[in-house]
């Protein structure tokens, strides 16, 4: 008697899923690796990004298709689907990241530590080659109502030190941070207040943001108010003010090592 061998389904959405991630992993690889390059265009990487994060979307949600095949037809492909799966939530780790972050945080791309009086950016030669041509616009008084609502942690540093020593620690802080001093003008002269402009950058993306430091000399010591202003996009998703916020507890960890 003849056996009738009956072939076990196969979903074809699970390889597909696999290979739809190991590809968004690639393509994302390649774009962080464009985007942390100075020499590149930067739209073009950040177009080829988000191209690698809605490959994994596609991934995901083959992945998801093959379970429910698995689950309902008891068709193979379970490992492939899993492994695509797994491969896609990691490439979108970071975007949901934001994504949840972006919706419990206003949309303020400017972040000062003086809402009254933000510190302006230098409209000085260098400033601007180092900003490509730019100056950061002010965000009004709505934004800055914003921003109260928001982060009312960030405030100015008030140090009980001579404003020149306080000039020298806000330079050694921004240097230890990577920032790229654009300018350094130390307090005195006509307003009395020092002056630190620099440019910083993302640790995952790479991409350039706009720093102003200002020193203002006090009778008890001195003030440093700092504004951090991001260049693409509207919304930065709570980084002006992580880099304020770190920037001035390194601040003060040095005013405290000195004393």
């Amino acid at each position: 008697m003849r056996r009738l061998l009956v072939e076990e389904p196969v979903t074809r959405a699970g390889l597909l899923a696999r290979r739809l991630a190991l590809f968004s992993i690639l393509v994302t690889g390649l774009a962080l690796i464009l985007v942390r390059d100075p020499r590149a265009d930067t739209d073009a990487a950040l177009a080829a990004l988000m191209a690698g994060f809605g490959v994994a979307l596609v991934a995901a949600a083959a992945a998801i298709f093959a379970f429910v095949r698995v689950w309902r037809e008891g068709a193979r492909g379970l490992g492939a689907a899993l492994a695509g799966l797994i491969l896609a939530l990691v490439v979108l780790g970071y975007p949901a990241f934001l994504g949840l972050r972006g919706l419990r945080l206003p949309a303020v791309p400017d972040i000062s530590t003086d809402i009254d009086n933000p510190p302006a950016f230098s409209r000085s030669r260098a400033a601007f080659a180092a900003r490509g041509g730019r100056y950061p616009p002010d965000p009004g008084p709505a934004l800055r109502e914003r921003q109260r609502g928001a982060y009312p942690q960030i405030a100015p540093l008030t140090l009980d030190i001579g404003a020149d020593e306080a000039f020298e620690l806000a330079r050694k802080a921004a240097l230890n941070r990577h920032w790229q001093i654009v300018e350094a003008i130390r307090p005195g002269g006509r307003t009395g207040n020092g002056r630190i402009e620099a440019v910083a950058r993302g640790l995952i993306l790479n991409l350039p943001d706009d720093v102003t430091v200002r020193i203002r000399p006090r009778a008890d010591g001195a003030r440093i108010d700092v504004r951090s202003a991001s260049r693409l996009g509207g919304r930065d998703f709570g980084s002006n003010a992580d880099r304020i916020r770190a920037y001035l507890d390194d601040v003060a960890n040095l005013a405290l090592a000195v004393k």
